[in-house]
């Protein structure tokens, strides 16, 4: 691990991670950790050596141009500080490539990395192609192995088992160690699941407001969301027989979904909107 700047006291840590490949269905959880990363106007302060974790011939080093200076941009795993969130809390936001080889090396890595500044919780984005419609909002799981996360409602314990990507093997690693640790996933239409999917990486910052208690400024990506879901509706409209398969997957979600859970989301979006008037009235510096 290299450290670009000295990082000073940490106040109640909270750890986001996302990783662009396998867990990162239409680029919708490393551009929710991108999005962050703006609004919240986060300071890179480490990143870690690429030679160790990267094959370069699957992960290419591209070239760029900053200030009228070309350069190498290495494919890398980067870790920035925001201090400025509305939280109240320091957050570090980890962002970057599935590693190519020693997953238990990056991961200890980047584990000991945040441990050494006491973290209190752990959040994992990720996106996966599902059955589901466009036209509905996008479902996003939270699960977590961790008791008194999911005493309070927050998660649910994963069912799953089959393959798993990088911030699995996190995931797992810090709650061995001990630190509450919970996954969040978005469903992204499969048959529209090419990058971007801003209206999956819209519901996964509305996950992170629900399970943080706060307000993300998404102003941008509920735009963006808007445009991509018209895209969709246009490409549909055109085809008959994406048209009918849309149809079906609107009657099935709608007939699968309970009034109990209807009652959870609209609690969740009350609560949401609770939050925003909040902020809105509240004094700002």
């Amino acid at each position: 691990m290299l450290e670009f700047a000295d990082v000073p006291e940490l106040r109640d840590l909270v750890v986001i991670a996302a990783f662009e490949g396998w867990n990162d269905a239409g680029e919708s959880a490393s551009s929710a950790l991108e999005h962050l990363r703006t609004v919240w106007d986060a300071e890179l302060i480490a990143s870690v050596d690429p030679e160790d974790y990267y094959d370069m011939q699957v992960n290419r080093p591209t070239v760029v141009t900053v200030d009228g200076q070309r350069s190498l941009r290495w494919p890398s795993t980067r870790l920035y500080l925001a201090r400025n969130s509305p939280l109240g809390r320091d957050v570090l936001l980890i962002q970057g490539i599935e590693p190519s080889i020693r997953w238990r090396s990056f991961s200890s890595e980047i584990l000991d990395f945040c441990f050494s500044h006491n973290p209190s919780l752990l959040i994992t984005l990720g996106g996966l192609l599902a059955d589901v419609p466009h036209t509905r909002p996008i479902p996003v799981s939270v699960s977590s192995e961790d008791d008194g996360l999911r005493e309070q409602g927050l998660a649910e314990r994963s069912t799953y088992e089959g393959p798993t990507g990088i911030i699995g093997v996190i995931s797992e690693l810090a709650q061995r160690r001990g630190l509450p640790t919970m996954s969040a996933w978005a469903a992204v239409p499969h048959y529209a699941g090419g990058p971007p999917s801003p209206k999956a990486t819209l519901a996964l910052l509305g996950a992170l407001e629900d399970l943080l208690g706060c307000v993300i400024d998404d102003t941008d990506v509920t735009e963006a969301a808007r445009a991509w879901e018209r895209g969709v509706d246009e490409l549909a409209s055109s085809d008959d027989e994406v048209a009918e398969y849309v149809a079906s997957l609107e009657e099935a979600q709608d007939t699968a979904e309970l009034p109990e859970a209807s009652g959870d989301a609209i609690a969740r979006e009350f609560e949401r909107y609770l939050r925003r008037r909040g902020e809105e009235g509240s004094p700002r510096g």
